[in-house]
């Protein structure tokens, strides 16, 4: 229905209610009003802008966790782990919140922390894990006659010779210690300086066990005189284990196991004793052995391996 019309023909529409209702603001606006946040933050006292709002996110978290929060380059731990062959990746996801996963000696628990293989020295239950893809580690067995040298100046057949495909590829191992032309067996190979230089410095004591075919039909005695020492021209030599394997026509089999890496150290002991040495071959090397690896041939150490010789010289 049409509303009637006023007497000057317009439409009556009714008093005008509340909500029709409106009101002029003189108020000013605000100043600052579309200042940005980055320059609100530029504008706050220095003693404000340290400390973190009370409701910011994880401002619980230590500068270092915020740095490796931040920090998008690297591996994700768990991976670096998983392709170590420590665990799977789930596994090491648990083990890492399990606070059992080491980072340059700081326990880690927060997952995604990512790491520099290269660089960081990564633990799992104390015992470090080698994840840096550069660094190998070799078990070779030295034949006899065989120098122990990589490039030997008068031709001889050395370690290197065996090593020429990998060097022609530009791989370089080096050998930790050395073994005489006659002496055969175990010898550990890498390129990780540190590790090596560990592994022949007497302050660590690394044990290492031969096997010795010597002349005469050892008894105790034998035993006796070498776990007490005797005496050579340089010093007095004592070994830490000795074992007498086998005696048949004439001829012994003797087991010593000492940490001194003098030169011919066991051949002359066991020659000051009486029984000239006909044979000698390293079987181990701190817990890395021999095993029945034929000689010439060699093989990558395992993680158990490698763990117990960074574990013995405190790497």
């Amino acid at each position: 229905m049409t509303p009637p019309a006023r007497r000057d023909g317009t439409p009556d529409r009714g008093k005008p209610s509340r909500d029709d209702t409106f009101y002029i603001s003189y108020a000013k606006p605000a100043r600052k009003q579309h200042v940005d946040a980055d320059k609100r933050r530029r504008n706050r006292p220095s003693d404000q802008a340290q400390e973190p709002h009370p409701l910011a996110d994880n401002w619980w978290d230590d500068e270092e966790t915020k740095a490796r929060k931040k920090n998008t380059d690297g591996v994700r731990l768990q991976k670096v782990l998983a392709q170590a062959g420590v665990a799977s990746r789930r596994h090491a996801e648990v083990m890492i919140e399990q606070g059992r996963v080491e980072v340059n000696g700081k326990i880690v628990t927060m997952q995604g922390t990512r790491v520099d293989p290269n660089v960081d020295v990564i633990r799992v239950d104390g015992a470090r894990i080698n994840v840096n893809e550069e660094l190998e580690y070799f078990a070779f067995n030295k034949p006899r006659g065989v120098q122990t040298t990589m490039n030997d100046e008068m031709d001889r057949i050395s370690v290197g010779s065996y090593l020429s495909e990998r060097t022609a590829s530009g791989q370089r191992l080096y050998h930790v210690g050395r073994l005489d032309a006659d002496t055969e067996g175990l010898l550990i190979l890498t390129n990780d300086g540190e590790l090596a230089n560990r592994l022949t410095h007497p302050k660590y004591e690394v044990s290492k066990t031969y096997l010795a075919t010597v002349l005469g039909e050892a008894k105790q005695d034998l035993v006796k005189t070498l776990r007490e020492g005797i005496e050579l021209d340089d010093g007095l030599a004592k070994a830490d284990y000795v074992q007498i394997v086998d005696v048949h026509n004439g001829q012994s089999l003797v087991r010593v196991e000492l940490h001194e890496g003098r030169k011919h150290i066991v051949r002359r002991m066991l020659k000051a004793a009486g029984f000239p040495v006909q044979r000698l071959v390293r079987t181990k090397v701190h817990t890395v052995q021999l095993g029945d690896m034929k000689p010439g041939s060699m093989r990558a150490l395992n993680a158990s391996e490698l763990a117990s010789l960074y574990k013995a010289v405190e790497l």
